[in-house]
């Protein structure tokens, strides 16, 4: 075999695993999408107002309960909450004070890049321009002049 002969046939089977990857990948996006729309479309609790309101239960009680359900449940997820936001600021404290060096290395690299950038950008400019900002200085000297003058 040939050089070129081993690079086509490298080509096909690279091909041929890109598409199995490929086509693999699509397969389990869909079954994770059938999965997910199954797990949603499980069975809400239906709620049969008739049934609930017809043996003389008061609206405002009836309300005043749910009320105090969700209150509830919110006052037992706040606990939860606020500990893992806790968590997350202490986390991120820890992790901005372990890095502070590399940080600010990198901090100053981009600033020391941008600084470059912004240098090129501006001598670019002023050669595309030259004739243009000369000629404008021109104009506001010979006016500055002429405003002296008179």
């Amino acid at each position: 075999m040939d050089l070129e002969e081993l690079k086509r046939r490298r080509e096909q089977n690279l091909k041929a695993h890109k598409k199995k990857k490929k086509e693999y990948y699509l397969k389990k996006k869909l079954e994770k999408q059938a999965q997910e729309a199954k797990e949603v479309k499980s069975t809400p609790k239906i709620i049969d107002y008739a049934k609930e309101f017809s043996h003389g239960v008061d609206f405002a009680a009836k309300f005043k309960e749910i009320a105090k359900a969700q209150k509830a449940h919110v006052d037992d997820r706040k606990d939860v909450i606020v500990a893992k936001i806790q968590e997350y600021k202490k986390r991120k404290q820890e992790y901005y004070k372990e890095n502070k060096d590399k940080r600010l290395a990198y901090d100053k690299a981009y600033r020391e890049k941008k600084k470059e950038d912004l240098k090129k950008y501006r001598k670019e400019y002023y050669q595309k321009n030259r004739e243009a900002i000369l000629e404008k200085q021109r104009q506001a000297r010979q006016k500055n002049k002429e405003d002296e003058e008179s």
